[in-house]
This record gives C-alpha cells, structure tokens and sequence, in this order.
C-alpha cells in the first residue's frame, strides 16, 4: 500500500517519475538544444551567403553599368625604342643563325665574333684564315645557305703584328626573316 500525504509539487512529481522518463527527458532537451545550435548556425550561414551574393550583384552590375576606360600612359619615345630593342634582341632566330654559320665554317676558318643587327636583319661576322682562297671558299659557303640571303665581304686586312701573319676579314650575312 503506498500512502503519501505530501502536497502536490513538482519535486513530489519528479520522485516518482520513472528513471527512464527523466533519463528520455534529458535526452530530449540536449537534441532541441542541438538542434538550435545547429540552426544558428545555418542561419548565420544563410545571412553572410545572402550578403556575399549582395555584393557579387553590386559588382556585376557596377561592371555592366558602364565600361571603364583604360588609362592611357604616355610612354618616352626613348623608353619604346630601348623596349623595342630588347624585345628584337630577344626574338633573334639565334639557334638557326648559329647552326647555318657553323654548317658553313670549314676547320680552316676561325670565327672570332658575331655581331646581329635586328633591325637590318644583318649578321656581321669576324673570321680569320691562313689565306684568302679560304676566305673566297667561306663566302662562297655562306651564300648557298638557306638562312642567308644575301654575303658581302665588308673589310679584310694581314695582321702583320702576328708571326703566323693570319688574314681577318669581316662580312656582312642579311638573313630570311620567318
């Protein structure tokens, strides 16, 4: 027989709640407060996406509205030709110069120097020899070259300080622009 005069209350009514009521009871309070933590969260989430695509829509529409003009800069006529310079010294066809002149170099020429001119499209080559039939012979080997159009000897002297008495020449190869 169970007698209980206590007044009615809540702790009378937790007391004599069943231990898997209570235990259901906490389990459920900290899934809904779970759930909200978690619905903060995509609320946030949801607020800085909307304000993220505010501002994508501001910047596509300040774009569209009304293009923008490139700022013209002044450039030095001295600046654009020393430019201009470089980027022809870079865009020399350097690999087919080199292979046509070596491909017409015979072991009885000694080249000493080979000085482009990008803007005539001339190679002035530096070469000695022991005689100037070999001299002709070079020339000569140069103007079957398909990479040169044209082979000018420009000067030619005896050095006479030397005991071997060498002949240097120098000419002028104008090579095919491709």
């Amino acid at each position: 027989m169970n007698i209980d005069f206590a007044p009615r209350s809540l702790r009378r009514t937790l007391f004599h709640l069943h231990p898997a009521v209570l235990a259901l009871a906490g389990v459920g309070l900290l899934l809904c407060a779970g759930a909200a933590v978690v619905g903060w969260k995509l609320l946030e989430q949801q607020r800085e996406r909307q304000h993220q695509l505010q501002h994508l829509r501001e910047r596509v529409a300040a774009l569209t509205a009304r293009p923008q003009e490139v700022a013209r800069i002044a450039i030095p006529e001295a600046q654009a030709a020393f430019v201009n310079g470089a980027i022809m010294q870079l865009n020399l066809p350097w690999r087919e110069l080199q292979d046509a002149v070596l491909a017409a170099t015979p072991r009885t020429v000694a080249l000493l120097a080979m000085e482009p001119d990008p803007r005539k499209r001339i190679l002035k080559i530096t070469a000695e020899t022991k005689n100037s039939d070999d001299m002709v012979d070079y020339i000569a080997a140069l103007k079957e070259q398909e990479s040169f159009s044209g082979v000018v000897l420009t000067r030619h002297e005896i050095n006479e300080q030397d005991p071997n008495r060498p002949l240097r020449f120098q000419l002028e190869a104008t090579w095919l622009a491709r």
